[in-house]
């Protein structure tokens, strides 16, 4: 079996969580040609951009809830007790200004937009920035729930491309299932051992050319019980598996020893961005990465002044290598978390609290309309004063910004059609 293990995570609920994916690796149960037969159903996607490559999106998720007074939604002259300890800062584009602790995503804000008017819910999961809707966090359940982004892109992009559709550097989560899609559209996840199943060990070439033999007798088998399918010759799709882990595509990616010593040295600390700009570039349609832990209940300040220099970097980083790879309008880029935090820093510890009316998100690329702030708050961040956007419409235009259409549906377990949204008015300003 693949045992594909994600971060153990602890938020404000008490609540430990450790996201693993387990797959049958050319054994028993699931195999990868298994999930690619399953995923050949889907019709080719039409979402190409000038270039003629497939549009692809990186979902930067900040796991906790980051707030969004302290990052792109400052208030300088709210109360002290609301505005807090840092200071707003110009940037390139003139009338916006974010924080202090942004200063390379300052330099280049006419690459990227801000929307400051969304609102979120008050629950400590992904799922809702990852799918659109409010589901219960049920494992036990997930195969009847909506699916995540990256999901629908694989099943949409089913069967164009031996490079997974959707890689999930973050391990598993509720945000990363495929729901009623099936499991054939899961997050394929790197990490900890799952980085060796992408490529061969030394001589083990000629064992996978006897596995594929085998596999080929096996199917000769099947032909003979299975006298109504027409095989015709070794499955297709088992060739298609043992072929994506000969080439090594997706483990080239991610491995970053033969990468130049500078770039890793931009990268240093937020290797994580590194990787998502590799694996777009490798052909992924999907990509989500988390980094840090944002929710401060205590110490806001003090957990930031260490954190935000180095998203800054990761994120200025990440989007100033896809403009220099001609690459800005095929990939669209989000960077969000679950909710905002209180405007109000709680007396006791200096933290901000869970505020689900306001928070803001960054996008960049996908073609979409850069260097404009869409939305604001009121006076002390607490509520949208206009424009307010539901986290479903961004998502909506996500989907329109890599061409695939928010208002399609897909026939869940009991043959039902479902919307991948139900809000599906994008942020128009964007389009």
């Amino acid at each position: 079996m693949l045992s594909f293990l994600g971060k153990r995570q602890t938020f404000c609920d008490g609540l430990h969580r450790r996201n693993f994916l387990k797959l049958g690796a050319f054994g028993t149960g699931l195999t990868l040609a298994d999930m690619l037969r399953l995923q050949a159903t889907a019709a080719p996607s039409n979402s190409l951009s000038s270039s003629g490559r497939p549009k692809s999106a990186i979902m930067v998720y900040l796991p906790g809830g980051p707030s969004h007074m302290d990052m792109y939604d400052l208030k300088p002259d709210a109360p002290s007790e609301f505005r807090g300890e840092f200071k707003p800062i110009n940037t390139n584009v003139s009338g916006i200004q974010i924080s202090e602790h942004f200063p390379m995503q300052a330099k280049m804000m006419d690459k990227m937009s801000i929307v400051r008017s969304l609102v979120a819910n008050d629950e400590h999961s992904d799922s809702y920035v990852m799918t659109g809707f409010t589901e219960q966090v049920n494992r036990a359940a997930v195969q009847g729930q909506h699916p995540s982004f990256g999901s629908v892109m694989s099943r949409v992009r089913a069967g164009q491309s031996d490079i997974p559709p959707f890689v999930s550097l973050r391990g598993m989560s509720i945000g990363c299932e495929p729901g009623f899609l099936g499991v054939a559209h899961r997050a394929f996840t790197s990490e900890g051992t799952g980085l060796d199943n992408l490529r061969l060990r030394n001589g083990a070439a000629a064992k996978l050319d006897d596995r594929k033999n085998l596999l080929t007798s096996f199917d000769t088998i099947r032909r003979d019980i299975d006298k109504g399918t027409t095989m015709g010759g070794m499955d297709a799709f088992t060739g298609r598996a043992f072929d994506m882990i000969s080439t090594g595509t997706v483990h080239k990616a991610l491995d970053l020893k033969n990468e130049d010593p500078r770039v890793l040295d931009r990268y240093k600390n937020v290797e994580m961005f590194l990787k998502a700009r590799r694996l777009v570039e490798a052909g992924v349609g999907c990509v989500t990465l988390s980094y840090g832990g944002w929710d401060t209940h205590s110490a806001n300040f003090t957990t930031l002044k260490k954190q935000l220099p180095e998203l800054d970097r990761g994120i200025a980083n990440l989007i100033q290598d896809l403009h220099d790879r001609g690459m800005e309008d095929d990939v669209v880029t989000i960077v969000w978390g679950e909710f905002g935090r209180t405007p109000k820093i709680n007396s006791s510890e200096a933290g901000r609290d869970h505020w689900s009316p306001a928070m803001s998100a960054l996008v960049a690329g996908g073609g979409l309309k850069m260097g404009q702030v869409v939305g604001s708050t009121n006076a002390r961040g607490e509520h949208p004063k206009d424009r307010p956007y539901k986290v479903p419409q961004m998502l909506a235009t996500l989907y329109q910004a890599i061409g695939i259409d928010p208002s399609m549906t897909f026939q869940n377990g009991t043959g039902r059609p479902m919307y991948i949204l139900d809000n599906r008015d994008p942020v128009s300003e964007l389009l």
